[in-house]
């Protein structure tokens, strides 16, 4: 288990899964590299106490900077997003079934629930 209370056969998963940020796109850098583009640990719902596959994700530390607390749907479309090129269109499987999740329901603990239902 790491520092986020992601088991070790989960946190192996998504690594395989998240080969770049699931925003971006970006490839994910060494240590030698700038710290933007290192990967970070992502709850796509801004839940910690939801552990699953379909709300943990790797995304680059810029992107999970700029989207810190906010809600996926209001993220995406900020002038973050749109400079960036990221879009509905443009994100992973995983993503867009949270935006969809996130599009039916606007309370994130509500959308937390569907995600833990699932």
């Amino acid at each position: 288990m790491n520092n986020w209370n992601i088991p070790n056969w989960l946190e192996k998963e998504i690594i395989e899964r998240d080969k770049v940020c699931v925003y971006c796109g970006i490839e994910f850098g060494s240590s030698k590299e700038t710290r933007k583009s290192q990967a970070s640990w992502e709850h796509i719902i801004n839940d910690a106490r939801i552990i699953t596959r379909e709300n943990i994700a790797r995304c680059c530390v810029a992107c999970n900077s700029s989207k810190g607390t906010k809600n996926l749907s209001d993220w995406i479309n900020s002038n973050y997003c749109k400079a960036k090129g990221i879009n509905k269109d443009s994100v992973p499987g995983v993503i867009k079934k949270a935006l969809k999740i996130t599009r039916l329901v606007p309370a994130d603990i509500t959308i937390a629930k569907q995600l833990n239902e699932r």
